[in-house]
Order: C-alpha cells, then sequence, then structure tokens
C-alpha cells in the first residue's frame, strides 16, 4: 500500500494517541520498522543524513585534536571571560535534551497516550545532547586526559571532593543523567527488539536484536516486570532534570560576578531548557514526517500539541526574562543595573535581542492552530528556538564576564575559528549515532501505539 493511498482509506485521527482508529495493528510494526528492516525504500535520504554527519563529526574530531594538541588557547577566552563557547554550548546542549525526558517519563506517568509516537527519538534525543554537552567541560581543562581528577570521589592522594560545591554535584547529576537516559531508552526499547527480530529477514539481524530482546517472548510476566521497570527508572529521570538545570545554575548563583546571582535562575534555566528541548523535538519530527513517510504515525495532531507545549514553556522562558530586568533594577545597585544595560544596548545587545526575537515574538504565532498544524511555519519557529535559546545563553555567560567590578579588566570576547569548529561539530555527534540508532533500531515505540490502538478500539467496544 503507498504512502498517498493509506492517508486516504486513514484520513481521521479519531484516538487519544491521534492514529486512525481502522489502522490494522500490522501495519504499525510495517511502517515503524521500514527503515531498519526493509531499508531499500529510504537508502537514499538516510544516505544523505549519514555522510553529512559524518562530515559534521570529521570537523568535531578535527577541532578536538587541536585543542588537545595546542591546548585551550585556540578558544577565544580572555580575562574576564573565562567561561566562553565551552560553558555557554555545555549548558545549551545540556538543556536541549531535558524535553526528550519530559516528554517521555512525565507524559508516560500522567498515561498520554499520544506520546507514544514522539518517545523513543525523544529519549534518544536526550542521550545524544548529554553526551554533546559532556565533552566541553572534559575539553575545557586544558588537560582533558585527566579529566577524572574533577570526578567526586576519593582518589590515591586521599584528597576528599568538595561535597559543598555545586561542581561536585553537577557532576554526579550530569553522570547520573547520562546512565538513566540509557537505561531509560534502553528498557522501553525491549519489546520492539523482539518485534524487529521476529520482523527480521537475514539471519544477522536476528541474531542481533534477538540478543538486545533479552529472550523476550512476550509472556504476562514478561509484561508485569517490564512496566514496573520502566515506571521505576521514568520516576527516577524526572528529578534528575530539575537536578541537572538547577545544578549548573546554581554554580552562577553562588559566584560573586554581577548579573549571575539572581534567585529566578534555578527555574528560569529549567523552563528554558525544556523549551529548547521541545524546539529540537519538533524539527526531528517534522523531519521524520518528510523522509522516512510516517504521516501516519506522527500526525497533525501532535505537532498541534507540540506546539501548545512549545507555547507554554516559552512563556515561562520570558518569564525569566522580565524577572531578570526587574531584580536588576529594583535593587538599585549600579554595578547591577550597569549590566544589565549592557545587555539591552551594549556591543553584545545582539544576543538579547535576537533571544527576544526568537524566543517571545516569533513564538506568538502558535496562538493560532493554523501555524501549529503547518509543517513548514512550525519547522521555522522551532529553528528560530534554537537559534534564540543559544543567544540567551550568550547573553547570560558572556555579557556579565565583559563587565567586572573592575572597569580596567572591561574587554569584548569573540570566538575563535575552534570555538566555532567545535561547536559546529558537535551536530555531527548528534547526529552519527541518531541516524545509526534510525538504521538499525525501530525509531517509534511500536509496543505502545499498538497498545493504545487496541485499547482504546476495547474500550469503544464495550
Amino acid at each position: 500500500m503507498s504512502e498517498a493511498g493509506s492517508r486516504d482509506e486513514y484520513r481521521g485521527a479519531d484516538t487519544p494517541h491521534f492514529l486512525p482508529r481502522q489502522m490494522p495493528l500490522g501495519e504499525v510494526s510495517d511502517r515503524v520498522l521500514t527503515v531498519p528492516v526493509d531499508f531499500a525504500r529510504y537508502r537514499r535520504a538516510w544516505w544523505a543524513l549519514f555522510i553529512f554527519s559524518c562530515l559534521l563529526l570529521g570537523l568535531f574530531v578535527a577541532s578536538a585534536v587541536v585543542v588537545i594538541w595546542k591546548g585551550v588557547g585556540v578558544f577565544g577566552n580572555n580575562d574576564p571571560v573565562f567561561w566562553g563557547f565551552p560553558i555557554l554550548n555545555y549548558m545549551w546542549w545540556l538543556g536541549i535534551g531535558h524535553a526528550g525526558t519530559f516528554i517521555s517519563a512525565m507524559l508516560l506517568l500522567l498515561n498520554r497516550p499520544w506520546r507514544n509516537s514522539l518517545n523513543r527519538m525523544a529519549e534518544l534525543m536526550t542521550l545524544m545532547a548529554v553526551v554533546c554537552a559532556g565533552i566541553y567541560p572534559i575539553l575545557h581543562l586544558g588537560r582533558p586526559w585527566l579529566f577524572y581528577w574533577s570526578a567526586p570521589y576519593p582518589n590515591t592522594m586521599e584528597l576528599w571532593p568538595q561535597f559543598k560545591s555545586p561542581t561536585s554535584w553537577d557532576f554526579f547529576a550530569v553522570l547520573g543523567y547520562l546512565f538513566v537516559s540509557l537505561i531509560f531508552i534502553y528498557i522501553g526499547a525491549i519489546p520492539d527488539f523482539a518485534s524487529a527480530r521476529d520482523h527480521a529477514r537475514k539471519r544477522r539481524y536476528k541474531i542481533f536484536y534477538g540478543l538486545l530482546a533479552l529472550g523476550w517472548r512476550g509472556a504476562s510476566s514478561h509484561w508485569a516486570h517490564w512496566r514496573r521497570a520502566y515506571r521505576f527508572i521514568a520516576l527516577m529521570a524526572i528529578p534528575l532534570v530539575f537536578a541537572v538545570s538547577s545544578g549548573y545554575s546554581f554554580l552562577l548563583d553562588l559566584s560573586p560576578e554581577t548579573g549571575w546571582h539572581s534567585t529566578v535562575f534555578p527555574p528560569y534555566f529549567v523552563a528554558g531548557a525544556i523549551f529548547s528541548g521541545f524546539a529540537l523535538v519538533i524539527v526531528i519530527a517534522l523531519g521524520l514526517r518528510r523522509f522516512f513517510g510516517w504521516q501516519l504515525l506522527i500526525t497533525v495532531r501532535h505537532l498541534d500539541v507540540l506546539g501548545v507545549l512549545l507555547l507554554a514553556s516559552g512563556w515561562m522562558t520570558a518569564y525569566g526574562y522580565f524577572a531578570d530586568i526587574f531584580i536588576a533594577f529594583y535593587s538599585g545597585k549600579e554595578h547591577e543595573i550597569t549590566v544589565t544595560m549592557a545587555r539591552l544596548t551594549g556591543p553584545m545587545a545582539w544576543s538579547y535581542w535576537t533571544a527576544i526575537f526568537f524566543n517571545l515574538i516569533c513564538l506568538q504565532a502558535l496562538w493560532w492552530p493554523q501555524v501549529r498544524r503547518n509543517g513548514k511555519a512550525l519547522l521555522a519557529i522551532a529553528v528560530g528556538v534554537l537559534i534564540g535559546m543559544w543567544c540567551e545563553r550568550w547573553m547570560l555567560i558572556i555579557v556579565p564576564a565583559t563587565r567586572d567590578y573592575l572597569t580596567a579588566t572591561w574587554q569584548g570576547y569573540s570566538p575563535t575559528f575552534w570555538d566555532w569548529s567545535l561547536f559546529i561539530g558537535t551536530f555531527g555527534l548528534f547526529l552519527v549515532p541518531f541516524s545509526l540508532f534510525m538504521r538499525l533500531l525501530p525509531m517509534v515505540s511500536t509496543f505502545e501505539v499498538k497498545e493504545a490502538l487496541h485499547r482504546y478500539r476495547g474500550d469503544a467496544d464495550d
């Protein structure tokens, strides 16, 4: 059955998970497993993505080698801007990963069936974004091969970590977040590994998926243990979202730098992280719909809900913008006002107004359902949000550092070629594992979609 014919046959999206009620359960598996199992249909699109991703990954590897060989002097960091691109991009990438956990874990516990078409890609996005973020503090150390020295453990010199420092707890949070995200996506995919094993035509694929499935046969005991483990990991993942985002915000709060010790920073950073993550989920969902024919699995109503979530999280982020300015002027502190005015009218004011334009002004178009359900318009807004959130991180990290307490130390900041190349290369670090996962493993939770569809039909029949 062709894609166009299927759309005509199942025109309505009349279930709580936004899928056509008449859609056969077998067709769900066929559509999800098209890329991993029946690769020929989308070979060209996948290879284009993979080659482009490898080029970006090569740029990242080359840039990392230069940084390790020549040292952090290749960065544009200076005195007093000790935190430049490395920490800025660390916060940006780490924030992006939070929406994946929110969509998958939070909506699982709230029993929202429409998440079933989005949770797998969101979980994978979380995992890859955390990896891209974690590489930056290591390279920023100057001697990255000794990064384990910063780990909070008692070493052979009997030096214990400073557990009062947010840095130690941020290390725990990021490492725990990476581990929990990996376990979460693997446990959730076990039934799909078994489905891919059963649909595979070649023996090597049957063995590969069979090993990943851990002997899954769909017995009632298997389902009972799986549901218990899946929800337990979800309960662990949600607090980590707030711990990770608020962890690096506390690093700023405890510093003496003006413009960094606002009490609104922890919730502000959490909201901004989820905001940027929703934007990337939208970009990935639209890409899968466009190039891999998943219009029936990721429907227009999915895009509509994602647009609503993007709008809501955007307004929470906008509250942080207004609160930050209000606190500065309400304090009456001359230096606090000076730093705020540097954000608004200084040489780097472009970062603040770009963030306002993309994260607040353009976002208001999402009040109209026609915009939320238009793929091109939604894609433009989502990409704009990603750009705006990066500019926001620049405004928060770079601008206050250029206006230190000592006027004699004031100077600008400009990233070098290696700053930019390393940042652009991290997209390859994100896309290469993502495309390999797409090639080998199901990108949509097949069994959850089937379960929700079957349950709805049973309820309807009753």
